[in-house]
Parts: structure tokens; sequence; C-alpha cells
């Protein structure tokens, strides 16, 4: 039993180190790493790329297939969000339209 729990905070305290390293590899050198400019380039866009890896297979599939049926409260609510961003430009205003209009379509009429 002590050894069970021993390993488990060693564990923790492990994942903690590596999680650590790993999040402040680039603020632990004194100096800036050096980088070719097409790689600083495309950094950029990696937060964006990964939002949309996550963000589109969410929209358009269910349970590892593409949706089947218009009757969906996630198409609605994606064009609500679509229309308000580009009329707006505000984040919070797209995603608090988004849900306004996926809510009641999810809970309220069951899509």
């Amino acid at each position: 039993m002590i050894w069970y729990a021993m390993e488990m905070i060693l564990a923790t305290l492990g994942l903690g180190l590596i999680t650590l390293l790993t999040r402040a590899f680039f603020m632990i050198p004194e100096k800036e790493l050096p980088m070719p400019e097409w790689l600083r380039r495309g950094l950029k866009y990696a937060p964006l790329a990964a939002l949309g890896a996550v963000i589109v297979p969410e929209l358009f599939m269910t349970q590892g297939e593409f949706i089947h049926t218009l009757k969906d409260a996630r198409l609605p609510a994606l064009v609500g969000a679509v229309i308000y961003y580009y009329s707006k430009r505000g984040i919070l205003g797209t995603i608090l339209v988004g849900m306004l209009i996926y809510l009641p379509l999810h809970i309220g009429l069951g899509w």
C-alpha cells in the first residue's frame, strides 16, 4: 500500500517536471534561439491550425462519421456565429451567438 502511494507521488512529480521543462523550454535560454525565417513565419499560424484541427471535425462529424442530416444544431449555430464574426469581429460575441442558437435547438428540440 505504501509502495503504491510512493509510485503515485513519484509519477505525479515526474510528470509535473516534464511538463514544466517542455512548457518553459523557450524561456530557459538567456538569448533568443536561432530560427530560420520560414519557421518563425510558420509558427505564427500554429495556434490557428491547432484550433481548426480540433473544432472542424467536431462541427461536421459525429462518432467518427460525417453528419448525414441538416437537422443538426451545430450547423445553424455555425452559420450564425460566422455571420456575427464577419459583421462585428468579436470573439466573445461569436461564441455567445453560436451557443444561443445551438442550445435551444439541441436541448429544446433535440436536434
